[in-house]
């Protein structure tokens, strides 16, 4: 489904993505990971436009993406922060982007779901930052679309939600959606990945499965193989 080759993004002298190749397949749960600063939300904004690399290519769907824009119809994107416009309410920014989308929208389960009937006429600059990420969710997933891209997708949730958010995201994957999420939580990457895809200093170290990561770095904790992959890159780097 993507594909993309050499990839490379600079602002000013600093590299923050270097020659990257990836290839992702229809449909599964991928997570991509690193530290702060590996280039993940640099990759996230190049496949949805919002960023130009210097050099390489990415192809949504077997087509050219660079400086398109009708490919965005056929993917969700939840971003890291919920920056709404303060003055509007709940019902009437969810309106807004029904409107500015050429799809058929379902968002009164999603709504029922999050608990966000008492929320509908509040200003959102009112809401608090859980609320304000449940409204987040119900824009990313109210329109079908093949790809999902869900950047820090918990942030803010309480239990219930967070539980509401995993099976959601299942059931797409069951309905054969591809999904990246980029994450701090290794539980939710644990409970959901079929791959990981680890970044460091703007190249990918490593893709694959949870299992095959541990078996690699000789660990049962997911936690502690992520640390021993960037410990044994740092000390690689510095020899």
């Amino acid at each position: 489904m993507i594909k993309i080759k050499n990839l490379h993004k600079k602002f000013g002298k600093l590299t923050v993505l270097d020659g990257l190749d990836l290839e992702i397949g229809h449909g599964g749960i991928f997570a991509i990971l690193g530290p702060n600063g590996s280039g993940k939300t640099t990759l996230i904004k190049c496949l949805l436009g919002m960023v130009i690399p210097n050099k390489g290519e990415i192809e949504y769907q077997g087509k050219n993406v660079l400086k398109e824009w009708d490919y965005r119809n056929n993917l969700n994107y939840l971003p890291q922060i919920a920056n709404f416009p303060a003055n509007l309410s709940v019902i009437e920014l969810i309106k807004m982007v029904k409107n500015l989308r050429p799809k058929q929208a379902n968002e009164q389960h999603l709504i029922e779901l999050f608990g966000l009937q008492p929320f509908l006429n509040k200003k959102l600059g009112n809401l608090s930052g859980g609320t304000k990420q449940k409204v987040n969710i119900v824009l990313t997933f109210m329109f079908d679309s093949d790809l999902i891209i869900l950047d820090e997708p918990t942030t803010g949730l309480d239990p219930i939600a967070l539980i509401y958010l995993k099976e959601l995201i299942q059931k797409e994957r069951y309905k054969g959606k591809t999904i990246l999420i980029t994450t701090h939580i290794m539980s939710v990457v644990e409970e959901l990945a079929d791959e990981i895809v680890f970044l460091l200093d703007g190249k990918i170290y490593f893709k694959g499965s949870v299992p095959k990561l541990k078996e690699q770095t000789h660990q049962e904790n997911l936690e502690r193989a992520i640390a021993k992959l960037i410990s044994k890159q740092y000390h690689k780097e510095t020899v």
